[in-house]
């Protein structure tokens, strides 16, 4: 076995590696940039060289720069992780030249599969259902929109060596299929240094059902599974699950079967996964491959007892698979969710900061479940504007669907992250909403479901009165704690009033608190009570509270006049008041927002890339005004209404903070 392996990437896959090398007793090297200094990564490595600035297209995909830390340290195996170098078939050249291990597939097998147009090719030679489109390489935008119009909109532009969302545009017409050309290579010529680009048939309402495949060098070939990857944004997968609640077993094994096909067509080795696309009568179609490891390999891991990881490391040390198909199973259910550094009250564009507080729920046990949390940050951390904005995974394990969606709902309200804007609000969402609650989705469900953006949730009654419940007996305990520090000692709980309104979401409750030393009865004006238990404090930003025996963990934060909760997805802000104030309180004129419709302002820290317009121009809705990039993602800013350019406050190269003026409109 191995004594050293060198990772080379960042972030939470490059943590997730060193602990399974941690627990083999082998050890670990970390590369880093200088925006990676300080990284977790780099801290629970045993050794760690710099590798350069903090752009990936001078340090992580630098090639020569990995193998030269692999002669420093000796490492004797590379792990790629995703992304970065992970399907570059020049780097596992290099390794293989240098004589040190690669931890994943055969050279051949990365330029034949990890190639999107090449693998298409390949499928189709042996006769696997493939989405129709154009698998040769595309010259200029004319070429683009002409190959569309032959294909028929909607169509899917893709970067050849891409993944994870970077250089993927869906077209519905010429004018975006001329756009969607030129940003994609332009982020694929960013993010994987090879700004080649096909375009497919984009099928609608499609679910996106992926097999992880487990190849040795033995000729033993392995399927463990599939993850439903459906819930996606930007072609950037969110929600992930394993197994899918659309499977049936039959469907399920045909579809491992053809995967595992494929692999050892190009004699693969090590972990893959093969994705298909799914239609509403179970049709599959071959899709791509992954020669690597996948970012949601966690819920097959959950699922299947199975570490990828190590199976992988045990792989390209040379052994064979001591598993076989039938000792693989499924036990209970998965769910992950992506926490990404995004706002996604501003159309989920990406969020750079300092991360002032990062406390995710413990791993381990939770009600019958189980939690885990695969992250590459810290509390005191910097999110950066150079990288993926994946924050953590979070996952959780059940014995079913349903007990894996409650464990993930009091995981995510459990989870506080403050400093940056974040998509917690959204996923927790998600796990209410009836369409994912039943299964019945598709990589359409957020567009569908979400079409005007996301702008928070809407409680319904129910839970509205259990938090009003919860924050009167709060305030309660709030209110003794001032009685105390005025120096009302003798008998302050008298003075702390029992008959109290709750305001929140737009609902008034009159309430009246009942307490005694367990707790407190919190009763409605309609007569309907609430028993409310809970370990809450003053000062306290998680409050594990209990209405009536269901648990509910609440984000608190102190306001004027009450809390600020969070719950559910849902952000509140919640008045406790006596009636006095509450009347006063309804007589107060409502403070109106700045008027910004004449100003086109930046939704999110990042660089100008191109402006289209000039002063003096007329605009048309919907007409592109100019290009932001941040976080190796392209974002075209377009026109809200129709108007004339009156001022143009930043050019190409600016550097801009959220909300800083780019145009001003007459």
């Amino acid at each position: 076995m191995f004594d050293k392996i060198l990772i080379a990437n960042r972030g939470e896959i490059a943590c997730r590696v060193i602990k399974t090398a941690r627990k083999m007793g082998i050890k670990t090297v970390a590369v880093y940039s200088d925006a990676d200094k300080h990284a977790l990564h780099v801290e629970m490595a045993d050794e760690a060289v710099h590798i350069g600035p903090p752009p990936a297209n001078q340090s992580y995909i630098i090639i020569d720069k990995i193998m030269d830390a692999i002669k420093q340290t000796g490492a004797q195996a590379v792990h790629p992780g995703y992304g970065f170098l992970s399907e570059n078939p020049k780097f596992a050249d290099a390794l293989e030249a240098a004589g040190v291990a690669f931890i994943g597939p055969p050279k051949g097998a990365i330029e034949a599969m990890g190639d999107k147009i090449t693998s298409k090719k390949l499928a189709q030679e042996a006769g696997v259902s493939t989405v129709p489109g154009y698998m040769g390489l595309i010259e200029d935008a004319d070429e683009a929109v002409k190959i569309s119009n032959d294909i028929g909109y909607p169509v899917m532009i893709k970067a050849s060596a891409g993944g994870g969302g970077k250089g993927m545009r869906i077209a519905w017409n010429d004018t975006e299929a001329r756009e969607g050309f030129q940003s994609s290579k332009n982020e694929a010529a960013s993010s994987f240094g090879d700004d080649r680009i096909f375009i497919e048939k984009f099928v609608t309402q499609p679910r996106h059902i992926e097999i992880q495949v487990l190849c040795d060098a033995h000729g033993n070939g392995l399927w463990l599974n599939e993850r439903e990857c459906s819930i996606q944004r930007r072609n950037q997968k969110v929600v992930e699950e394993a197994p899918s609640p659309f499977l049936d077993p039959e469907t399920r094994k045909a579809m491992g079967e053809q995967a595992v096909a494929l692999a050892k067509a190009v004699d693969y080795t090590s972990a893959g996964t093969v994705e298909f696309i799914v239609d509403g009568d179970k049709n599959f179609y071959f899709l791509e491959m992954n020669t690597r490891l996948q970012v949601e390999h966690p819920v097959t891991e959950l699922i299947t007892g199975i570490d990828l990881v190590e199976q992988m490391i045990r792989v390209a040390n040379g052994e064979p698979l001591s598993i076989t198909q039938d000792d693989v199973t499924i036990n209970g259910w998965a769910i992950e969710n992506r926490l990404y550094a995004e706002d996604p009250y501003r159309n989920f564009l990406p969020s750079i900061g300092r991360l002032t507080r990062y406390r995710p729920p413990a791993e381990g046990a939770l009600g019958e479940g189980i939690v885990r949390n695969d992250t590459g940050v810290y509390e005191g951390g910097e999110i950066s504007m150079y990288y993926d904005p994946m924050i953590a995974k979070l996952c959780t394990w059940a014995p079913t669907r349903e007990a894996a969606i409650e464990t993930m709902r009091n995981a995510l309200d459990s989870f506080e992250v403050e400093g940056i804007g974040h998509n917690l609000p959204f996923v927790a969402a998600v796990m209410d909403h009836e369409r994912f609650v039943t299964g019945n989705i598709s990589t359409a469900f957020i567009a569908e479901e979400y079409p005007e953006g996301f702008d928070g949730v809407t409680l319904s009654e129910p839970k509205l009165r259990d938090i009003a419940a919860a924050a009167a007996a709060m305030n309660r305990v709030a209110e003794i704690r001032r009685a105390r520090i005025s120096g009302t000692l003798d008998n302050h709980e008298r003075k702390v009033g029992t008959v109290w309104n709750v305001t929140l979401q737009g609902e008034s409750f009159d309430v009246t608190i009942d307490a005694d030393k367990a707790g407190a009865t919190v009763t409605f004006a309609d007569g309907a009570a609430i028993r409310v238990d809970g370990d809450w404090t003053p000062g306290k930003s998680l409050a594990h509270m209990s209405v009536d025996g269901r648990p509910l963990v609440l984000k608190v934060g102190k306001i004027s006049g009450g809390f600020r909760i969070r719950s559910r997805g849902a952000d509140l802000k919640v008045n406790v008041r006596t009636p006095r104030q509450a009347e006063l309180a309804r007589l107060m004129p409502e403070k109106l927002p700045p008027d910004t419709s004449k100003l086109l302002l930046c939704p999110m820290p990042g660089l100008i890339v191109k402006v289209d317009v000039a002063e003096g121009d007329e605009v048309q809705e919907g007409q592109a005004l100019c290009t932001v990039e941040a976080m190796k993602m392209e974002n075209i800013l377009r026109a809200e209404r129709k108007g004339v350019v009156k001022k143009i406050n930043a050019g190409p190269g600016d550097s801009l903070a959220v909300d800083d003026v780019i145009m001003e409109f007459e």
